[in-house]
């Protein structure tokens, strides 16, 4: 949660092993995902199964904002693509939708890897969406 906090993103809530965080910047949301994967890969090394998984899917767009409990909480579409992109992530991956992708500063953040185009039908989604891959290894 500190990675999230230290790009300047808010942790709304955990659902499980899960962690939804909002970001003003799409490029913010971006660099705290490949400095979660560092640091889980960092954590791994010193495992002999190398077994911490780490899946992560980012997508931006207008959400509904409420508190609840003296909570503040996010729901709406935005929110539903963002969890259902994030189940599309393989082990080590980071899956971002174009929308996302093509926000500013994330294709230069992203120069470093290996990122594969990719289109994915989703749950309660009407349109087929482009989704970019983003491997862990370096292009």
């Amino acid at each position: 949660m500190d990675v999230t906090i230290r790009h300047r993103g808010a942790v709304i809530k955990t659902i499980g092993d899960a962690v939804m965080a909002a970001f003003l910047k799409s490029a913010d949301a971006v660099e705290a995902a490949l400095e979660m994967r560092k640091v889980i890969e960092q954590f791994n090394e010193t495992r002999a199964n190398r077994d911490f998984i780490l899946k992560i899917g980012v997508h931006r767009g207008a959400s509904i904002a409420v508190t609840l409990n003296d909570r503040l909480d996010y729901f709406g579409q935005t929110v539903n693509i963002a969890s259902r992109i994030q189940h599309l992530a393989e082990g080590d991956e980071i899956c971002l939708t174009e929308d996302l992708f093509s926000s500013t500063g994330v294709t230069s953040l992203l120069s470093p890897y290996t990122v594969k185009r990719d289109r994915a039908r989703l749950k309660g989604v009407a349109q087929e969406l482009v989704v970019y891959r983003v491997q862990l290894g370096s292009a």
